[in-house]
């Protein structure tokens, strides 16, 4: 098996995509570094995940896998269904709560 950067899950199957970019860190500053691919799977599984670009990484190497992180669900190489807001996306939770946001203010539409 070839060599994955540190923020690859031991049980997520993919490969790598590019280089080390990134730093994740959890919220008690514990993190590893990865590639977008991994660094953004990684932060969409922490609660109060953080991420930030290593000092060679291309510029919006942190912002692409902050973007990507938001539409992935956690943990997302696992199967079953996923109906509880803390197996869905934070796309997805915001998109859950948008109708619900609307009814209280007058400035969205219902």
């Amino acid at each position: 098996m070839d060599r994955r950067c540190p923020a690859a899950h031991p049980d997520d199957p993919t490969p790598c995509v590019g280089p080390v970019v990134v730093t994740v860190l959890d919220a008690y500053n514990a993190g590893a570094n990865g590639c977008e691919h991994h660094g953004a799977r990684l932060l969409a599984s922490l609660d109060k995940g953080r991420v930030y670009p290593l000092p060679d990484a291309p510029d919006g190497s942190a912002i692409c896998v902050f973007t990507a992180a938001d539409t992935l669900r956690p943990f997302c190489w696992v199967d079953g269904p996923r109906t509880r807001p803390d197996q869905l996306s934070r796309a997805e939770n915001r998109a859950r709560d948008l109708p619900s946001l609307a009814s209280r203010s007058g400035d969205l539409p219902s």
